[in-house]
Parts: structure tokens; sequence; C-alpha cells
């Protein structure tokens, strides 16, 4: 009985201790909780600047209403929505045919991968900001307008992001990544970015190239957040909860993680550095940012920190 009891405190006090990030399951499913104050967007006596989203979509139809509802009923005065469809074969297009009036521009046509979709969709878009969110994934309620008043504040920023919600099938609550202010030291060695609370100017796309390296199948963001550090961008993490993450049977990135996705990292790692580099290493120059991360996961979640 007291073997078991100190396996179980040692078994509780390792879990205590380890990092959620990076964790696509945290806890058992529970409604997704949101603060009031993000439903409801402050007045802004600025001119806030026009976003421009690019959905990439194939054959995500039991989710991409959800996603399309995410970005519209933000209710945003400048916005630029874009769906690019891989000629799905479900229900995709007829959903789309019913957002019809309320899209910048929508096809669905065949294309070369989510890539070469994100590209074709930006070719359609005119905004100062920028974004991509998959088909399965969701906007906080309140995220662009507070994203957009925060470029309008901050002329000197050209990239932002946030806090992570992972969501399941159902739209349960499963899990929270809530980031470290943003380090320049850690991007080249392992991406904790949120893909879908990512936002970007169009000075700095244009400036690294103005596309989607399309030779990525997975890790495609990653690819242009070094090409934004390379060009000298300034990031900033954003104290709030932007995006939401689903994690279902289906996703590109569980399928794609151990097909390509290793190779396409080491690959960035490579370019970063110069060199192959080691699991050993990535955990030594990753320990200090997990470290800040496990602070701010933990004052969170005593009501310290509120986001």
């Amino acid at each position: 009985m007291h073997k078991l009891s100190g396996g179980l405190f040692r078994y509780r006090i390792k879990r205590f201790l380890q990092p959620r990030l990076g964790q696509l399951r945290q806890y058992a499913p529970q409604a997704l909780n949101i603060p009031d104050q993000y439903h409801a967007n402050k007045p802004f006596t600025g001119t806030l600047p026009t976003i421009s989203i690019v959905t990439p979509s194939f054959n995500q139809g039991a989710y991409i209403e959800r996603t399309l509802q995410s970005v519209l009923q933000q209710n945003y005065p400048n916005l630029e929505y874009i769906v690019q469809d891989g000629a799905s074969t479900d229900s995709t297009t007829d959903i789309l045919k019913q957002y019809d009036s309320r899209l910048k521009h929508w096809e669905s046509c065949g294309d070369k991968g989510q890539s070469h979709a994100i590209n074709l969709g930006f070719r359609h878009a005119s905004g100062e900001i920028m974004a991509y969110l998959n088909s399965d994934d969701l906007l906080l309620p309140g995220s662009l307008h507070y994203v957009g008043e925060y470029f309008a504040n901050h002329p000197e920023v050209d990239v932002v992001y946030g806090h992570r919600i992972l969501i399941n099938e159902n739209e349960d609550e499963i899990g929270r990544w809530v980031l470290p202010p943003h380090s320049n030291k850690i991007l080249p060695w392992v991406d904790y970015v949120p893909q879908e609370t990512l936002f970007w100017r169009r000075r700095i796309w244009e400036k690294t190239g103005a596309a989607i390296d399309e030779s990525f199948r997975f890790a495609m963001d990653w690819d242009l957040l070094l090409r934004f550090q390379q060009a000298q961008a300034r990031f900033t993490r954003l104290p709030r909860f932007l995006g939401a993450f689903r994690v279902h049977s289906q996703q590109k990135t569980s399928a794609l993680i151990n097909e390509v996705g290793d190779e396409e990292m080491h690959r960035l790692r490579m370019r970063s550095h110069g060199r192959k580099i080691y699991p050993k290493e990535i955990k030594k120059h990753a320990r200090f940012y997990l470290l800040k991360h496990f602070f701010c996961q933990k004052l969170y979640k005593l009501g310290i920190l509120n986001y």
C-alpha cells in the first residue's frame, strides 16, 4: 500500500511538472469555455486594417461550416475571406454556395496540395494583414477586432500570434496552450507558434517572396516564420486565446507528422544551423522556453494570469 501510494505520488508530481506545450490531448473533453469579454468588441476610433484570410480545404464538409462561421460571425468591417477548395467530393461545395455572398472569393478546383491552395487563395487578397485558417480549425470570438486594433496601434510589429485552445470532433475543449512571450532564440529549434492564431503584415510577406513554399506539405508555416525571422520581422505573442485547433482522427497533422513531418523539420533545422541537429540538442535549447511556458501555464490555471 505504501509503495502504491509512493508511486502514485511520484506519478502526480511528474504529471504536474510536465509541460503541456506540444500535447494535443491534455484532459477529458469538457464544454468549450470562452470568456464573456471575448464576445464584446470595444469601440475603436482609429482605422482598422483590411484582413485577408484564406481557408484551404479538401473534403472537410464535416467541419468547414463551423470554420466559416467562426470567421464571418466576428463581423469585422474590413474582411476579405477567401476559400480555396481542392475539388472536394463531399458536402463542401454545397456549404460554400450558401455563404457565397459573404466571401470575397471561393472556388473548387484541383490543386497541388495545401501550400499550393493557400498561394492560389492569396492571389485574390489585397489586405494589409494576412492569415490562413485551415478548414477544421476556428477563430475565437473577437479575435479579428483584437488583432486589427493591435496592428493599427503598433505599426512597428510585423507578425503576431496568440494562445491556442484544443478542441475535439464535437468542439469540446481538450486542452490549452499558454505560450510565454515570443522568443527568437527558440524558433530555429522548435516551432511552438499555433498556426491558426498567426497573422502577418503584407510588407513582410512581400519582402520574403510573397508565397508559401510549395515543397512543404507539413511544415510550411514554420518555413514561413523562419523566413520572416531572417528578414528581421518583429514578432509579438499577444496575451489572448485567438484560435482553436481541432484534433480529430482524419486531420492532416496527425497523418503527415510521421510520413513527411520529421523530414521537413529536419530540413528546416539543417537550413537554420547548417548541420544535422540531434534530439538532445533540441531538448537542451527548448528547456528554458518550456520552463517559462510551465510557469505561464500554472499562473494562468491559478487565475493570476488572465487571458
